[in-house]
């Protein structure tokens, strides 16, 4: 038995932070119906790459998702979004503040009907505030929190990262969040035992919350962290460095110990005896010394005697990987991070794993993206229990797409 099992939750959130929180909840054995417009269907469906006409991108994001096509903008829609709300345990909505009060299935209304229901909203930046109804994706979270003014080269310009950083993270927060308003929802001694919640997500907030100490460095120092490249201005050495045949390494000193050992192995022991050598925060002051002994050392070997020489020192490097050595490596593959699921176009499918490895309620990954509404008609009749009467109707008037159509 998973986790989760007996946990229904309805995702009704788009690229991607909400999407993202379903997925994992459905890793451990919640029951996810994934709502989309009948028409439209989900963004992510036409999000990057795809093949043989289907979307990677979902494939991956949509899987053990249950998929029903059905429009929440129409009364008829919202009336079975409401007999859904009925069945359901959580929630997941990433719409603008407003549009769900504007269907007439805002919180209050939703929680007249489930009390005990968790509604999750997901936003760029939150229910309130001057900013509050503007468009929100993570890029812009990358930009508000910090992030991208304290990445890339000193010169250079701010750098955002090539991936969904931000939803990805939010996504994280977001699947916590549920799981606390669930456990409190049980627990006695909680406000909150038997009863339902507004979670209210801003992905600006997760994004800043694991950037460190930077408020505080701020309000107490007024100091504002510079861009360092692959720098630290906490430690030295720390940065990228190249090998003889090309390739390129990552090494980090945040530990003192371990800064004396790279020391020791490139050949300068005699810096470990400085005064300054002794603190983190010195060391990177003295970053060019530091970096030109190591990077000097790395240079003339090849990256498998570098990797090996820093394990016997017990020093930390690591190879700095592509997708293609991720897929290579041995202890991922020990791991089985990446793991193989069958698709029934695709064939074979290789995609992340769930999260965690857990020894009495492991999570699994049951079937990959499916195809927009291919689950309606499934959820409709058996869920909920309608005729086939009113499905026909509510198919005729456009409001649900079943998947063999």
């Amino acid at each position: 038995m998973s986790a989760l099992n007996g946990i229904r939750v309805l995702d009704t959130a788009t690229l991607f932070a909400g999407p993202m929180a379903a997925t994992m909840l459905a890793d451990f054995g919640a029951e996810v119906i994934k709502i989309e417009h009948p028409v439209k269907g989900d963004p992510s469906r036409l999000h990057g790459y795809s093949k043989d006409g289907v979307p990677l991108w979902w494939t991956m994001l949509g899987r053990n998702k249950k998929t029903v096509a059905l429009d929440l903008g129409k009364s008829e829609g919202s009336e079975v979004f409401k007999e859904l709300i009925a069945k359901s345990d959580v929630l997941i909505e990433n719409f603008r503040p407003g549009t769900l009060e504007r269907w007439g299935i805002g919180p209050d209304v939703l929680l007249a009907i489930n009390p005990k229901l968790i509604i999750t909203r997901v936003t760029g930046f939150g229910q309130f505030g001057p900013y509050s109804g503007r468009a929100g994706f993570g890029t812009l979270a990358e930009s508000m929190s910090g992030f991208a003014a304290m990445t890339g080269e000193v010169d250079g310009p701010p750098t955002l990262p090539p991936f969904g950083l931000a939803d990805g993270i939010a996504a994280l927060a977001t699947s916590q969040a549920i799981l606390i308003a669930l456990a409190a929802q049980k627990n006695p001694e909680s406000e909150s035992f038997g009863k339902g919640q507004v979670i209210d997500l801003a992905i600006i907030e997760p994004m800043l919350a694991i950037l460190g100490p930077q408020p505080t460095v701020y309000d107490q120092l007024g100091i504002v962290q510079p861009r360092s490249g692959n720098r630290s201005v906490n430690n030295s050495p720390r940065n990228t460095y190249k090998t003889r045949d090309g390739k390129w390494v990552a090494v980090s000193t945040s530990a003192q110990s371990i800064a004396e050992r790279v020391m020791n192995l490139v050949g300068h022991p005699e810096v470990i005896s400085e005064p300054w050598f002794a603190s983190g925060g010195e060391r990177a002051k003295h970053a060019d010394l530091l970096d030109g002994y190591v990077s000097t050392w790395i240079a003339q070997r090849d990256t498998a005697e570098v990797v090996r020489a820093f394990e016997e020192a017990d020093a930390a490097v690591a190879q700095i990987y592509d997708i293609r050595d991720i897929m290579q490596d041995e202890q991922f593959k020990a791991l089985d991070t990446i793991t193989t699921i069958e698709d029934p176009v695709l064939g074979s499918v290789r995609m992340q794993n769930v999260l965690y490895r857990m020894s009495q309620t492991p999570g699994q990954i049951k079937w990959t993206g499916r195809k927009m509404g291919q689950d309606t008609h499934d959820v409709l009749a058996h869920t909920l229990e309608l005729s086939e009467e009113r499905i026909t109707q509510l198919e005729k008037l456009g409001i649900i797409k079943l998947g063999n159509n």
